[in-house]
């Protein structure tokens, strides 16, 4: 029977679309609905960290942490325009966790996996221009690093597109059910209610916090929970000069991070808070901006208050049920559901992951999908680019030779979002007033037009919160224009 695709993804975040991107490097076709924008949930509202995961070792998570580990520099090398690495401090503090618990944690840290560029720890001395407290004598530093959560997620997407896949977005699942052995899948579209139905020969779905809601449209049974829990962060000015990132211990036994964030500011989290409601729906509480607050004053000589928020966010992280007591503590491992009918149509269902494991998660998932695929090839991403892949330095001098009329911080945000594909953005350009009007802070019409052709932008919280972070930036004016403007030519 002729279908539509051989896989369809219900859920654009970051591990429907490393799984329509694995699938569509297999050569099978492939098609990715989702019901808001790309990244729009969970996959934009992390610490936008790739990280091993340096607490989860107290919960004995070996292997996730060594696989996130081993898949640091895997990312570095995937989209090296926006992803970094970036040195952790963590401050000592004896009554909290003693000196030789940290440092078996780093060693840990260190050998779990194979390192290549990324820095060992080590101990480092606190000097006096320390922007920490003058009590936090002990300073251990290690290596991560550093991603654009949003663009990796868009990046990801891109690369489907490449390999011939459909990305659709603001279109809901509605129901799907399995006729003579595929999948006939009712589709919604949000912006006009027109009702579609397309078929495909499996079906996955990784609609994240709304996994098991999704499963209720569906045939079959559910065979595991998900225990939502909401991750909030908030944005200051910049707490302390320097490219470091801090990470604090507290009482509570959970750690909040501190990182450089768009050369002005400190992005500042997480919580972790049980959460119960519309996953669409959550914020940033009062009591979690005081918290988030008072764990900074706690640690660095300037202080901040709530008042210093320029923004703030939250993210509702869909996690696999272990029965955890308490919300720290729930594993941040994956899980996976397969079931079909008498070998055909399967359904695969994710349940957790993590950002920095997304595409070991996209592999093993493709590889317990394949043998209803004969002939598929295997695994192919670890050595895979995405769309627009080019270290940062070198494409940013490259842009400005030759582009000299461009304007030094639109160069650099250009090359940190678009990479290579800066060239296409700029191709038959000679001149700033080639890019049309300016809507603010560098974004000129050229490159909204580019974004509403090329990256699914619909709405200017598409532009402004997920393709760049230029909602920080944009008054209220300039962002009503830019919403019109978007509104009149998509």
């Amino acid at each position: 029977m002729v279908t539509d695709y051989d896989l369809l993804v219900i859920g654009g975040g970051i591990n429907g679309v490393g799984i329509a991107y694995d699938a569509a490097g297999r050569g099978l076709t492939v098609g990715v609905y989702e019901m808001g924008d790309l990244a729009g949930a969970t996959s934009s509202a992390s610490s936008k960290l790739i990280h091993g995961g340096l607490r989860y070792l107290e919960q004995f998570e070996f292997r996730l942490v060594r696989e996130a580990l081993g898949e640091r520099e895997v990312l570095l090398n995937m989209a090296p325009h926006i992803a970094w690495p970036l040195q952790f401090h963590l401050p000592h503090q004896s009554q909290l966790r003693p000196a030789w618990m940290i440092r078996l944690g780093l060693f840990l840290y260190d050998h779990l996996s194979k390192r290549n560029t990324l820095k060992s720890s080590r101990r480092i001395s606190v000097t006096a221009d320390s922007p920490l407290q003058d009590h936090l004598k002990t300073v251990f530093e290690y290596s991560d690093a550093w991603v654009d959560d949003a663009r990796l997620v868009l990046l990801n997407a891109q690369g489907v597109r490449e390999h011939g896949g459909t990305v659709r977005t603001r279109i809901k699942v509605l129901a799907a059910s399995r006729d003579q052995g595929v999948w006939r899948v009712q589709l919604e579209d949000q912006l006009t209610g027109k009702a579609t139905q397309v078929s495909a020969k499996a079906l996955v779905n990784a609609a994240g916090p709304w996994v098991t809601q999704t499963l209720a449209s569906l045939p079959g049974n559910m065979n595991k929970s998900m225990r939502l829990v909401k991750g909030s962060h908030i944005v200051v000015s910049q707490v302390y000069p320097g490219k470091q990132a801090y990470i604090l211990q507290n009482p509570d036994q959970r750690v909040v991070f501190v990182i450089p964030y768009l050369d002005r500011f400190s992005l500042i989290g997480t919580t972790e808070v049980e959460y119960s409601g519309d996953p669409s729906q959550t914020t940033c509480t009062d009591d979690e901006r005081e918290y988030l607050c008072q764990v900074v004053n706690d640690h660095f000589k300037r202080t901040i208050s709530v008042s210093d928020i320029v923004w703030d966010f939250s993210g509702v992280r869909p996690l696999l049920e272990d029965d955890a007591s308490d919300a720290r503590t729930v594993t941040r491992d994956y899980s996976f559901d397969l079931e079909d009918d008498n070998g055909q149509a399967p359904l695969l269902s994710i349940f957790g992951g993590k950002l920095t494991t997304y595409r070991r998660l996209a592999e093993h998932a493709m590889n317990r999908l394949a043998h209803y695929f004969p002939g598929v090839p295997g695994s192919w991403t670890e050595t895979s680019q995405l769309p627009g892949a080019q270290p940062a330095d070198h494409c940013l001098a490259d842009v400005q030779q030759r582009y000299p009329w461009l304007p030094q911080a639109v160069a650099v945000r250009y090359v940190h979002s678009y990479g290579g594909l800066t060239h296409r953005l700029l191709a038959g350009k000679t001149c700033i007033a080639d890019l049309g009007a300016d809507f603010g802070a560098g974004l000129y019409q050229h490159e909204v037009d580019y974004l509403i052709q090329n990256e699914w932008v619909l709405q200017a919280d598409d532009l402004l919160w997920r393709r760049s972070k230029l909602g920080l930036f944009l008054g209220s004016e300039e962002s009503a224009c830019l919403a019109d403007y978007i509104a009149n030519n998509i």
